[in-house]
């Protein structure tokens, strides 16, 4: 995936890492950007952790992103954990969508 309009990604290649200490680490992090996680989906299978984070008010940015990212990479080695780590916006609900394509049609 690369960055979306209505979702910021960023990417990255996580373990057998606590899954309580990970979500402890993100919603850490997110909070210090005035953010909070929508979702964290867990594939243990490919070792994907998928982060979804939103601000009431506000369009969440590339540096929330990445400083939620971040926050994790500093909180598990690398060369210990293997992972993938995606950090995503929540983008527009359904009906902001509806009212865009509303403009765009008029």
């Amino acid at each position: 995936m690369t960055i979306e309009a209505a979702g910021l990604l960023f990417f990255v290649v996580i373990s057998a890492m606590q899954r309580n200490e990970f979500e402890n680490v993100v919603k850490n992090a997110a909070a210090v950007r005035g953010c909070e996680v929508v979702a964290i989906d867990f594939n243990d299978d490919d070792n994907v952790f998928d982060v979804t984070i939103d601000r009431a008010g506000e369009p969440v940015s590339l540096e929330d992103c990445e400083f939620v990212h971040r926050a994790v990479l500093a909180a598990f080695d690398r060369d210990v954990e293997d992972y993938a780590l995606t950090v995503g916006s929540a983008g527009i609900d359904a009906e902001e969508a509806d009212e865009i394509l509303k403009t765009i049609q008029e």
